[in-house]
């Protein structure tokens, strides 16, 4: 059955590390929203007279945020209708809100959750702290808002969250990588993903 496994939580927390690793052990399509969004985020924000490396204020989100997972979900679903599997990276937090959301999308390819197997990480860290020293050692001008604005930002992004959509329980795993990216961890993401071998 073709797979659609979303990889979401917090800036930092290491959803894209994670399901770099995965995708590369198992050859499966990479949308990562971040990337994807880039070169539209920075048109439309340079147009408006905005700062472009701008990735959390009220205006990127007004401007760019609903384009940015429309272009990730169009490719990702674009994929899952040939067959591929597509490992899909970004913090989901209103969709996952949303009981709707994923069966409307898998309706917009003529699919449902009976044929096509969708997985949610929802990747943790143990602490705000933790988030803020991983996304300060990342060194990236993309963060400088959310660490100029910390408490702002770890208020609305950074809250633990519960999955809303109607899938079975065991799809679902919520995953503290605290740690150091290991073979074991690739390990266990490959065994949720995929089954024992």
């Amino acid at each position: 059955m073709r797979k659609l496994v979303f990889f979401v939580g917090g800036a930092g927390a290491g959803k894209t590390t994670l399901a770099k690793a995965l995708a590369a052990r198992r050859g499966a399509a990479l949308f990562d929203m971040d990337t994807m969004l880039r070169p539209a985020a920075v048109a439309l924000m340079t147009q408006a007279g905005l700062d472009p490396s701008d990735r959390d204020s009220a205006a990127y989100k007004s401007l760019c945020r609903d384009l940015g997972y429309r272009i990730t979900m169009d490719a990702a679903l674009e994929n899952v209708t040939i067959g591929n599997d597509a490992l899909v990276i970004g913090p989901f937090t209103k969709e996952t809100e949303d009981p709707q959301w994923i069966e409307t999308e898998l309706a917009s390819i003529g699919a449902t959750l009976e044929d096509v197997e969708v997985l949610v990480l929802f990747v943790q860290l143990k602490d705000d702290r933790l988030h803020y020293e991983r996304i300060a050692s990342r060194g990236l001008e993309l963060d400088q808002y959310k660490l100029g604005h910390w408490h702002e930002f770890s208020q609305s992004s950074l809250v633990p969250r519960k999955l809303k959509w109607n899938i079975p329980a065991g799809s679902v795993l919520y995953f503290d990588n605290s740690g150091e990216l290991d073979e074991q961890t690739i390990e266990r993401l490959e065994r949720f993903v995929y089954g024992a071998p």
